[in-house]
């Protein structure tokens, strides 16, 4: 356990940031595997499409994961 008080506060904000990111991280994975499947609507698709990019701009994901999430996207609406 930290001893110093700038150590005791930074480990709140990692701890916050940690179940913060994991519900959002889960979040995105749900709307993928929804997004990906073959009944899945317009509606689906354009939510996961959204979540990938918000993801992005968060730092969530790597920028070129997000692209590459928004590929299959949109090549399982192709199909």
């Amino acid at each position: 356990m930290p001893r110093i008080a700038s150590a005791k506060k930074n480990m709140r904000k990692t701890l916050a940031a940690t179940v913060r990111n994991r519900a959002q991280r889960a979040a995105l994975r749900t709307a993928l595997k929804k997004a990906k499947t073959t009944e899945a609507t317009d509606a689906d698709k354009k939510t996961a499409a959204q979540l990938v990019d918000r993801a992005a701009r968060k730092g969530l994901v790597h920028k070129n994961a997000a692209a590459r999430h928004k590929s299959q996207i949109a090549r399982a609406k192709k199909a």
